[in-house]
This record gives C-alpha cells, structure tokens and sequence, in this order.
C-alpha cells in the first residue's frame, strides 16, 4: 500500500501508479488530505488505496465519479424515499449554472478551499438559506460517496424571519372577506388560523381524512421533478403527521366528498396576498396564520408540548424563535389587567390609612 508523505504546506499527498505513456514515462495519480495530523495521513492514504483497488477489479471507483455522475446517481438512489418537492430542489439545483464550475470535478478532489470558493461566489444575490439549501445539497453528495472527511466550511449566518403576528381583527376582517368572495380561501384561512395546517396540508386534504371534529393530515400537496402539483401520501415529516380536533363552525364549512379546497398552494399564497392587499392589512404570508394559531395558544396559556403536537414541529425552537411573537391587542389586556389590580390594591390600602 502506497504511503503518504507530508508536504511543506502541511497537506498529505499519497501517489498511486497509473499508467505508463509510449515515451516509457510512469504516470501517478495523487491523492491529497488538507488535514496536517494523522487523520490526514490516513485519508490521503484511504484515497490512494480505494482507488488502487478499483484499478485493480477494472470497477470505476465511487470517488472517480464526476459530481454530476454523483449526484444523478445520489439521486437515483434516494428518489423513492426523499419527497418529491426535495428531488425537485436537487435537480433545479444540478441544473443551475452556478454548478456549472463543480459538475466535472470528481468526488474525490473536493477540497475546503474549492468548497468555500464556492460558497463565497453563490452568496452574491443568494440569501443566507438558500446557500444552506445549496451547500446541504453538495455536501450530501460528497459525503454518500466518501466517508473519510468532513469538509469545514464558513457559510453565512442565518437572518432571523420577523414574522408579522395578525391580530384578532385582522384575521377577522380577511375571514369575512373571504367568505363573501372566495369559499376555498375562507376554507383554507380557518383551516390555518384555527388548525395550524399548512399550505400543503390544506391542498392535500379530502373528507376521507374527516371524521367527527377531527382533521386527519396524511397527505399533502407538492410539486414533483416535471413541475406538476401531486398528492404525496405522506405529510411532511413524522411529526406533521397528526389528527387536529377542530371547532364545529370550521367542521361544518368541509365538504362531506372530495377535497377540502379545489386550489394548489401556489394559488393560495396569491390569493392571500391579493385580499391583504384589497383590505388594506399589513402584510404577512399565509403561513403566518400558523403563527396566529400558534400564538394564540401560548397567549391564552395552553402547554408548549400541545402547541408542538397540535402544529407538528418536533421540538420548541421554532415555538421559542418566531411563535411566541405577541399580539399587541393581548398585551393590552393583560397590561390593562395588570394595572387595574395595582390600582385597586392601591385603593383599598389608602381607603384603610383613611379609616385607622
């Protein structure tokens, strides 16, 4: 087995015969490690042998595989068990110009340097998580095929989304606007505010996932590799998975067949936009009803732990980052509240100072 030696800049380089040329010349493949322990000692040493022995059966190596040649192979062999909206995004991604300068690069001449390089570039009019998106993606590909690095790359921090919180009225107002013009988002706008269902979830769901006062959400609505609006028979991860007790009067507004709302996401998110911007409200997205429904609850003092089971998020971040945004007509409330007993208490101490 061919041995690494260190070089003056503190990388490992191991060499590997190739082959010879008609002038007699021996030509090497090298194989590099930027890690100067002996980590990187072992990983150049790895490569070089992973390689020797491809050459060796005739097999091309894993690691021979161009990025392009990874990555359609990469998602082959997830495109049964990754959703069809995320087999969607990897392959706008592989399609996009900006892997233009990485598609003939193979697997294992990827280095931090090219990764980062490449990071800075895709920053410029990319915001900080769609190069998170970009650079999982990558990663993920890189990291099928070898398993002896981990690539240490700076990316941008994450800039925190300050969702606008509707308040009571607001969502009042859309709701009866939506009731005398537009009965699918009159559904879906309840089915958020009131249930924390997505945009998704509300397009998947059919009265055979309504029993009783219980909302069932199994499926939900995607776009697939061709573009095209499907139903996946799966909601988004394990714990979107979920039944949603709902009130009577938005039970009452589902049909008894078929679907829920007879529109896609896409439509729904215009819609929504269209009736702020016709009432004049602030603007916020759809899913910000979920923030509503969501704070609300925490507002009024229900658990963290049946917030998290009533909307499907695994854990409190999201809860603790952006749902617990208040509402400023409840803070008044409770401020008017507040108030009020200091005032009392006030007055009765003063009313028996009089009185002694």
């Amino acid at each position: 087995m061919a041995t690494a030696k260190k070089l003056p800049s503190g990388s490992w380089r191991c060499l590997v015969y190739d082959y010879t040329d008609s002038s007699g010349k021996r030509h090497y493949k090298s194989f590099t490690s930027d890690n100067p322990g002996p980590k990187g000692k072992r990983e150049a040493e790895f490569k070089a042998a992973q390689y020797a022995e491809s050459k060796k059966t005739g097999s091309k190596s894993y690691t021979d595989y161009t990025f392009k040649e990874a990555a359609q192979k990469y998602i082959e062999l997830k495109k049964n068990v990754l959703s069809p909206s995320t087999i969607r995004g990897y392959l706008q991604m592989l399609n996009s110009s900006y892997t233009d300068a990485l598609l003939h690069t193979r697997i294992s001449d990827f280095n931090k340097i090219m990764l980062q390089e490449w990071v800075n570039d895709y920053c410029i009019g990319h915001s900080p998580k769609s190069v998170r998106n970009a650079y999982g993606f990558l990663t993920s590909v890189i990291y099928y095929f070898r398993d002896d690095i981990v690539f240490k790359v700076k990316l941008p921090a994450k800039i925190k989304y300050d969702a606008y919180v509707p308040n009571d009225s607001e969502v009042q107002e859309l709701i009866n606007y939506h009731k005398e013009h537009d009965k699918d988002m009159l559904v879906a706008s309840c089915l958020a505010a009131f249930g924390t269902l997505r945009r998704s979830e509300v397009c998947g769901l059919g009265s055979d996932f309504i029993a009783g006062n219980m909302v069932k959400i199994r499926r939900a609505m995607v776009k697939d590799s061709n573009e095209s609006w499907i139903l996946k028979n799966y909601a988004k991860n394990d714990t979107s998975s979920r039944d949603i007790p709902m009130p009577k009067f938005v039970i009452d507004m589902l049909p008894d067949e078929g679907m829920a709302v007879s529109i896609n996401p896409s439509q729904i998110t215009h819609r929504h936009e269209a009736a702020l911007k016709k009432l004049k409200i602030p603007y916020f997205r759809f899913h910000d009803l979920r923030h509503y429904s969501a704070t609300i609850m925490h507002t009024i003092g229900v658990p963290d732990q049946y917030i998290m089971q009533r909307g499907g998020w695994s854990s409190d971040r999201v809860l603790k980052e952006v749902y617990r945004g208040t509402i400023d007509e409840y803070n008044k409330k409770f401020e008017d509240k507040t108030l009020n007993y200091f005032e009392t208490m006030q007055h009765e101490m003063q009313h028996k100072k009089i009185k002694a």
